[in-house]
């Protein structure tokens, strides 16, 4: 049969019609490694006049299991998306300066050491301003765009009382032993801390070496310049005991004509992130009055620099104040806060009055569904953030007098052949004293309501933290593999005012898990859950209230204690930040009131545990260290509990410093659950 135009066209249609039809079914769901294909968009930086945004694009990569990022560049209107690096590489903190036409950022990309760099806009090219022992930490740049200041480790040697004697010519001992006396000698993901301070620099932009302003026993926070050079401004804790007060830091000016420092706040409590105004009479910053609370609200407060005074302008306002930036007009803020689980950007005026501006942002929390984001705005009152979906990671929003936008799709290729979950709120009264408590429900891909699905409740740590409507590969994955999943915000959870948040103060764990049962039981009223087939697991003091709800109950199959902790006694004596859990959340030492320590711990009802519980921390873990999980395995072995311990090697309390670490997170779960599905 000859081929006709008719019959080619036919044919065309046919093929054009069953390939659409066929790829549209070949679709499957997520699978574990796909994790390493997550791409997203952290630290987007607009420019002056809001023309052009730098974004850092994150990704992985399967063969050396690193994470990795570049620095991308795009209009505001979303054309000519580009790289500005490439390669396996970690380029991130793009900062422009004042006249738009560099930018200095980090970057490994050399030699694989990390150095700040500055880079011209017009010709891309791009020059290491620094090759320093240590890398430099914030920075900002100088008004007239001439210098930069920044904060850096240095190192000093601390002297130890124990001398050993010299070793013969030849001889191989082990390393001398190490003489700690500092209280914090350990942090989690630093590992043992080295002697020595973060110190303010600065640096020109010709390069050559930076001149070291600061040389004290503390730590020197972010420094920011007044408007005519003259001056720095940061924050630091200067207080000759401030392990044991780690919260009272202050706000100080450094003159650079003489080196002198000048504390220009004093009340006790943290004052932090300071913002010097467009006229440069007014420094912006926040804070709180410290009352020991274990939730305490951050406010922003106005500084006349002249006078001295300060106000508070957020006291009414009960939500967390996060990243303050001056409004171009100097008459108010912008600022990030969480509200009821969506992170949001608000405008605040100087008498204290909110207008919402964005919402939706979201997304850097690639494992779990935290609520993490950030945002840049411009002289003209344009915005790029992280724009958060339950549907994909960060992607880069922007938003300006005609709305928001979304620019990057950067996930778009992996989930066009993966299905994923269904992510709907749901709100339910507490059994304890009917409290609203929200919560997410995520429904496998492919869902059937008229089927019984097995059921994961998932709880996050802080405790003082919150999930939110954005994208978590972890929950993801428990929903590919045919579970139903509810994540929540129980009492303690911020986003809710500090009267919620407050609820735990002294009091945690305790009637959290009404707040958590009464979530299950209200996924089990919509008739697709099978409640024989309940499983519990969370991370940090989600662990806390994993190993307390099964010291409570046995309705769930089986459990998964993650980074717990297990027994408060022990835990605030060798957790990094010691003075920090037993003021705030306790509020005396544990010889001072050990029943409390003993009633909340979840060690205290080991003997009533049934329920099949595995134990996963990683090795490197010195936020809640691995020894409250071997506590807890030890302890249910003693009782004939059925129980498995899971160590994370090289992983610290994130786990994810490595994506094939939060992929054996996931998939030691999943496996300990499916050993007891059936």
């Amino acid at each position: 049969m000859p081929f006709t135009l008719k019959t080619i066209l036919k044919l065309i249609f046919v093929f054009l019609f069953f390939s659409h039809f066929t790829f549209g079914q070949v679709k499957s769901n997520l699978e574990l490694i796909d994790i390493f294909n997550m791409e997203y968009v952290s630290n987007p930086q607009i420019s002056p006049d809001g023309n052009k945004i730098i974004y850092v694009r994150n990704f992985k990569d399967v063969m050396t299991d690193k994470n990795l990022s570049n620095l991308w560049i795009i209009n505001f209107d979303g054309s000519n998306n580009r790289p500005l690096t490439t390669g396996n590489q970690n380029d991130f903190y793009p900062r422009w300066s004042h006249d738009g036409k560099k930018i200095i950022f980090k970057s490994n990309m050399s030699d694989g050491k990390m150095k700040l760099y500055l880079m011209w806009m017009d010709t891309k090219e791009a020059v290491p301003l620094t090759n320093t022992p240590k890398a430099p930490g914030q920075i900002s740049w100088s008004h007239d765009d001439r210098f930069l200041a920044f904060t850096m480790f240095v190192p000093k040697s601390e002297e130890s009382i124990v001398k050993m004697p010299k070793k013969p010519e030849g001889a191989k001992w082990n390393k001398p032993p190490t003489y700690i006396t500092k209280l914090n000698y350990r942090g989690d993901g630093q590992g043992y801390i080295k002697g020595g301070n973060t110190q303010i620099f600065t640096l020109s932009i010709d390069g050559g070496t930076p001149r070291q302003w600061t040389s004290t026993d503390f730590d020197h926070g972010a420094p920011i310049w007044s408007k005519d050079g003259s001056q720095l401004f940061f924050s630091a804790n200067f207080n000759t005991e401030d392990a044991l007060e780690p919260l009272n830091s202050e706000i100080y000016k450094l003159s650079l004509s003489d080196g002198n420092v000048t504390a220009l706040t004093s009340r006790y409590g943290p004052d932090t992130n300071p913002k010097i105004s467009p006229d440069g009479t007014k420094l912006a910053y926040i804070g709180f009055d410290d009352t020991y609370q274990g939730y305490q609200l951050t406010h922003a407060y106005i500084l006349d620099i002249k006078s001295g005074k300060s106000s508070l302008i957020s006291e009414d306002f009960d939500r967390d104040v996060q990243h303050i930036n001056w409004g171009a007009s100097g008459k108010g803020l912008y600022f990030q806060f969480d509200d009821e689980g969506d992170t949001k950007i608000g405008y605040m005026n100087l008498n204290g009055e909110v207008d919402k501006k964005v919402e939706s942002l979201g997304g850097l929390s690639l494992g779990r569904p935290y609520n993490a984001a950030s945002y840049s705005v411009s002289e003209n009152g344009r915005f790029a953030y992280t724009l958060g979906s339950t549907q994909h990671p960060a992607d880069l929003g922007v938003h300006d007098k005609n709305g928001s936008k979304r620019l990057t799709f950067l996930n778009d290729d992996l989930f066009s052949f993966r299905n994923l979950g269904k992510v709907e709120e749901l709100w339910w009264d507490s059994s304890f004293d009917q409290r609203k408590i929200q919560g997410w429900v995520v429904t496998p891909p492919n869902f059937d309501a008229t089927k019984k699905y097995p059921m994961i409740l998932e709880i996050h740590g802080g405790p003082f933290a919150s999930y939110g409507s954005v994208y978590s590969a972890e929950i993801q994955a428990f929903a590919a593999a045919g579970y139903v999943v509810l994540y929540t915000n129980p009492r303690g959870s911020t986003s809710y005012g500090e009267e919620f948040g407050n609820l735990i103060h002294h009091d945690y764990p305790n009637h959290d898990y009404d707040d958590l049962m009464s979530g299950v039981d209200a996924v089990i009223n919509k008739g697709f859950v099978d409640k024989n087939k309940l499983f519990v697991t969370g991370g940090s003091g989600g662990g806390v209230l994993t190993a307390w709800i099964v010291g409570k109950t046995d309705r769930f199959k089986a459990a998964v204690v993650a980074k717990p902790v297990i027994n408060w006694y022990s835990f605030v004596l060798y957790a990094d930040g010691a003075s920090f859990f037993s003021k705030y959340w306790f509020g005396k030492k544990p010889w001072e009131d050990p029943e409390s320590y003993i009633k909340r711990s979840p060690l205290s009802y080991v003997g009533n545990v049934k329920t099949p519980t595995m134990l996963l921390t990683g090795e490197e873990d010195f936020r809640t260290p691995i020894a409250e999980s071997e506590q807890f395995y030890a302890a249910l072995k003693l009782e004939n509990v059925e129980t498995a311990m899971v160590r994370i090697p090289g992983a610290s309390h994130g786990i994810a410093n490595k994506p094939s670490n939060l992929i054996a997170k996931i998939a030691s779960i999943l496996a300990w659950f499916e050993k007891y599905k059936d």
